[in-house]
């Protein structure tokens, strides 16, 4: 059996940021149950124009990554009440390729308790609309402060640690479980 690949995205374009540190902290704590590839290209991508042919070399390089990789998980912060301009753009271009349809998605949210819902809901939605399966099981709130991290710009919190690696880990068991067939039960748990 091969190893599932998770592809992280980081909707943060700060370099301090918890969520990107969410991210980091669980590529450096992967394990022999999965690997992780970091996308970097976030400020790179030019604005999303319908029909652009042909696309440029930073979409080209987002499309082969996520082509690459078995699933794919999220932590974004919550800017203007809603996923990053950014974020949104890179999703925008996933679109017309299909790059996340039925592809496995998660998100960590490690937003401070009480915010950065309006970010989960319009992930969510986006990642509907580009035919993601969103893993519920691997889907968490996590709260991250400035505090949490480290020297290294990893979390430092054991219990954070312990369950952003939790999140990760529930991503790469649902991408090695044998395929359910489906059903009106679990039809209803997919987006879109």
């Amino acid at each position: 059996m091969t190893i599932p690949r998770i592809l992280l995205i980081s909707g943060s374009t700060r370099a301090a940021s918890t969520n990107t540190a969410a991210l980091r902290t669980i590529e450096t704590n992967a394990g022999s149950d999965f690997e992780t590839s970091w996308y970097d290209g976030l400020l790179d991508l030019p604005p999303f124009i319908p029909g652009t042919e042909p696309e440029p070399p930073a979409v080209e390089a987002l499309h082969r990554q996520l082509a690459a990789a078995d699933a794919v998980l999220f932590c974004t912060p919550e800017y203007a009440g809603m996923i990053p301009g950014s974020l949104k753009n890179l999703l925008e271009w996933t679109i017309g390729n299909a790059d996340l349809s039925d592809k496995p998605v998660a998100y960590v949210n490690v937003a401070y308790e009480g915010r950065g819902e309006a970010a989960v809901a319009t992930l969510r939605t986006v990642v509907g609309y580009a035919g993601a399966e969103i893993v519920e099981a691997a889907c968490d709130r996590i709260t991250v402060l400035q505090s949490d991290i480290g020297p290294d710009g990893l979390v430092s919190n054991p219990d954070a640690r312990t369950r952003l690696n939790a999140a990760a880990r529930a991503l790469a068991e649902h991408v090695t479980r044998p395929a359910e067939p489906l059903t009106s039960v679990n039809l209803n748990n997919r987006v879109g």
